[in-house]
């Protein structure tokens, strides 16, 4: 059992904070402690996201001040995963030597052997001169190389990452009231938007078998989980055929996906012997009553069937939210970016989704998410103006806006110049932030009065601030703690009276809603105990994303 200490950093989506949890969890069962304190470590891995250039920004940065302090620790072992090591290959580390090891996203099944090899590689280099080994990368890499290598259902079944989900571990670090979890049942995707890296580094998409995921979920429920969200990069695309599924030892391996025409009718996915999405919600809820909340992204608009919109009416655990990206309001943007649906099927599929699931009259609003990219090639006045049509019309609860930045690797960096100037795209967004700021301002004041189920996530950032105990988003252990939260504090600090008689806390409804509400610190239940638990509030006061209540 090795000793050594390890920084983990996580940048990007839910996706990645999933696979460092994994990771971690992999990592900690063969001795590996964490630290949050990247000077403290010996192991420093870095789990990059090729989405957006910012991400990218801060990963080089990182490896900017990695490269000073290896002139004092030699013997440190550096890491890059995820889509950022599987898009450049080995040409980072020709360009930055004090990379030590590169693995994609579909080869973490395969670190620990690479640091290993990373970390007797440095010892052997130190050995024999320690200037060299101040210069010289162990050179340990796990890259797919081609994203496509998922070409048949038995390829898929040659691929062991399915292993790093069935032996998922619990985090190695011990938090208090950690009560949520992502769970994977889909990778890669099929879809090659032309602004979008993802299918060239997480390769073709592939459905994990339903008991696998059921199974995994039991584990985490029988750990205290009562939340979980599924994820994929098309997650209502889930298809698993059964009686074309391949076991290798025994063990029923992931199949590749396939591309389907839009229709609302189960009938386009399933089969005879098949688990569609519909189907893999409902034996979620059914079988593992333990979870109190089942959540879901990331939506495509379209081939998203009526069948999955009436499980989620008639199962009252599964959350009343849809994250589903449109990215523009413009026909003719969506076609140059091949999204592969028309803006009047994007909008009849908001109105079914208003049909079957908007019930405020039982305190269970449905609330949209969305993404929208600004500036994109050849994006006139026009197609801004519809996309702020999209806005006012799809009513999103909350909108990732984000200028475009060519990203190397996709069909859009290769063929469609970035003609677009700065300035415009900076005013679009700009302008853009702030319709969605009036209405998500006006969606949390229809809140005001209502009742809820509040998920009880841990203190409020404010209140971490005003105790000192701040953790900045995306340091450290956040990226593998669960669901994107910080750490929560120890129950000690937690229900301290030093900072006054009351503690606020913050949480969700089912609509992803952000709840704050006080607690007292002196009281027969201490704010301790609440974290984790669903609670009843009544909203009192919003403001724009967040909503004030009080305890029922």
């Amino acid at each position: 059992m090795t000793s050594k200490s390890v920084y983990l950093e996580t940048f990007g989506c839910q996706m990645n904070e999933l696979d460092s949890e994994l990771v971690a969890g992999s990592l900690g069962g063969m001795g590996y402690r964490f630290t949050a304190n990247a000077d403290e470590a010996d192991i420093v891995l870095y789990n990059t996201c090729s989405v957006r250039e910012r991400a990218e920004q801060k990963v080089w940065s990182r490896l900017g001040e990695m490269k000073h302090r290896k002139k004092h620790q030699p013997d440190l072992v550096v890491g890059v995963l995820g889509c950022m090591a599987e898009r450049d290959g080995k040409n980072m580390i020709a360009k930055a030597p004090v990379v030590d090891i590169m693995c994609g996203p579909a080869e973490l099944d395969k670190l620990p052997q690479l640091i290993d090899n990373a970390v007797r590689t440095k010892a052997s280099l130190i050995e024999s001169d320690p200037e060299v080994a101040i210069r010289r990368s162990a050179k340990q890499v796990a890259l797919q190389g081609n994203a496509s290598r998922r070409s048949s259902t038995l390829a898929a079944a040659g691929d062991s990452l399915e292993s790093l989900d069935l032996g998922r571990m619990i985090s190695p670090v011990d938090f208090d009231g950690r009560r949520s979890a992502y769970v994977r049942i889909t990778r890669g995707c099929n879809k090659f938007c032309t602004y979008c890296v993802v299918p060239h580094t997480r390769g073709a998409e592939i459905h994990r078998p339903p008991e696998h995921i059921i199974d995994e979920i039991k584990s985490l429920a029988d750990t205290g989980v009562i939340e979980i969200t599924l994820l994929g990069q098309t997650v209502n695309h889930y298809r698993f055929e059964h009686d074309s599924a391949v076991s290798i030892d025994g063990v029923v391996q992931p199949q590749k996906g396939r591309t389907y025409k839009g229709s609302h009718n189960r009938d386009a996915f399933a089969g005879a012997n098949t688990t569609t999405f519909a189907d893999l919600l409902y034996r979620i809820h059914e079988e593992v009553p333990a979870i109190q909340r089942l959540r879901f992204v990331t939506s495509y608009p379209r081939d998203f069937g009526d069948d999955v919109l009436q499980v989620i009416r008639d199962c009252p655990r599964i959350c009343r939210f849809i994250h589903v990206p449109a990215q523009t309001g413009s026909n003719r943007m969506l076609k140059m970016m091949n999204r592969g649906h028309t803006i009047e099927e994007y909008y009849e599929f908001i109105q079914r989704c208003n049909e079957y699931l908007h019930q405020p009259e039982i305190g269970r609003p449905l609330m949209l998410g969305g993404d929208i990219i600004v500036g994109f090639p050849t994006e006139t006045d026009e197609d801004h103006e519809l996309t702020k049509e999209l806005l006012t019309r799809s009513r999103y609860k909350n909108c990732f806006i984000f200028k475009y930045s060519p990203r190397p690797g996709t069909v859009a960096y290769d063929k469609i110049p970035d003609d677009i100037p700065n300035e415009i795209k900076r005013l679009r967004n700009n302008e853009l932030l702030d319709l969605q700021t009036k209405i998500s301002d006006q969606i949390a004041q229809e809140q005001v009065g209502g009742e809820f189920d509040i998920f009880v996530e841990g203190l409020s950032r404010r209140e971490h601030k005003r105790r000192g105990t701040d953790v900045k988003p995306g340091s450290g252990m956040v990226g593998i703690t669960i669901g994107g939260a910080a750490p929560q504090m120890q129950s000690a600090v937690l229900d301290s009276t030093d900072h006054g008689p009351t503690a606020q806390l913050s949480g969700r409804t089912d609509g992803d809603l952000i709840v704050f509400f006080d607690v007292p610190t002196d009281g027969v239940v201490p704010p301790s105990d609440y974290i984790g638990k669903i609670v009843k509030a009544r909203i009192t006061s919003a403001d724009k994303l967040s909503l004030n209540g009080e305890l029922i």
